[in-house]
């Protein structure tokens, strides 16, 4: 029987100042999904692993049933799909694990199907997996982790996304506490006005931090790796976030952050000895205050998801 397993990496968003348009990818974590045929004319989920039985195996409650039914639907088959599912990272981490799962699904049966979508087509229906984790069909986890890279999402209606042309080599050092941050309830208390003046700080931050990528500035991205509208609020969600910040900045990163909603909190760093100083110092942070975590230093992923 022909089997196509899909490696789908965690990802970053909003980098800090640009909520919902920024992402980038990161080599690990990630989920891994196997699709193949079945003479059923469903899709079937056959198994989870590494979930902690809290993932349902009903298509129409999880993320990697949705969008490879939608998928089906797009290229007008009635073929039969198994999927198996093996979780590499926890859920509501605040690294994108649901995005992976979906993104992981639609790669494995596009090749399965033959690739008779491109990546670009396969987006929207990414998203729709989004929709069904959170109520939001927001694309900063799904794109980088389909793409690769540093992603800008520049419009939603149209659906806009452009890979930046950056190619720095930095390293992330990824914590994620264990806290409870569910994305859906990390959306709500966002507040829906902003004043202007923080507005236009915010446009500019988010402006700098894409030219900072763009030109290889790391001065330049840490500057603009700032928050006025979103981090103040969420932050207060995450147990000793000022102080993680503090200690990151102090060991030289270049900028430190929400991972998307959270929990999980990331930092650039340029050298790999500065990050992995930063990741074990956060680590204790935590420790000493009864906080379980792991933490773990990679890079930026430039490929997206892999055929393995």
């Amino acid at each position: 029987m022909k089997k196509i397993k899909c490696y789908a990496p965690a990802t970053v968003a909003n980098v800090v100042c640009g909520y919902d348009v920024l992402g980038f990818a990161i080599e690990n974590p990630g989920d891994e999904v196997v699709v193949s045929f079945n003479d059923s004319n469903k899709t079937v989920i056959t198994k989870i692993e590494g979930d902690n039985g809290k993932l349902p195996l009903n298509t129409e409650k999880n993320v990697v049933g949705h969008v490879v039914n939608l998928f089906l639907q797009q290229i007008k088959s009635d073929q039969g799909v198994n999927i198996e599912l093996y979780k590499k990272m926890p859920l509501n981490s605040g690294l994108g694990s649901s995005a992976a799962s979906s993104v992981g699904a639609l790669v494995a049966v596009n090749e399965l199907f033959g690739n008779p979508l491109t990546r670009t087509e396969l987006l929207p229906i990414a998203m729709e997996g989004e929709r069904l984790a959170s109520g939001n069909a927001h694309a900063d986890n799904v794109a980088p982790s389909l793409l690769g890279g540093l992603v800008l999402i520049r419009s939603y209606e149209p659906l806009d996304v452009i890979k930046l042309p950056s190619e720095m080599d930095l390293f992330v050092v990824s914590v994620h506490p264990h806290v409870d941050v569910p994305t859906g309830e990390a959306r709500k208390i966002i507040r829906q006005q902003v004043p202007l003046k923080k507005a236009v700080e915010q446009w500019g931050n988010v402006a700098g931090l894409v030219a900072g990528f763009c030109t290889n500035d790391t001065a330049l991205i840490g500057r603009s790796m700032k928050d006025v509208i979103i981090e103040p609020i969420r932050s207060m969600l995450i147990p000793y976030f000022d102080e993680m910040k503090v200690t990151a900045l102090a060991h030289h990163a270049i900028g430190f952050g929400i991972s998307g909603s959270g929990p999980s909190v990331f930092a650039l760093c340029k050298k790999e000895e500065e990050a992995h100083t930063i990741a074990s110092a956060l680590h204790q942070l935590l420790s000493e205050r009864n906080i379980i975590c792991e933490s773990l230093v990679t890079r930026i992923n430039n490929k997206g998801a892999v055929i393995l």
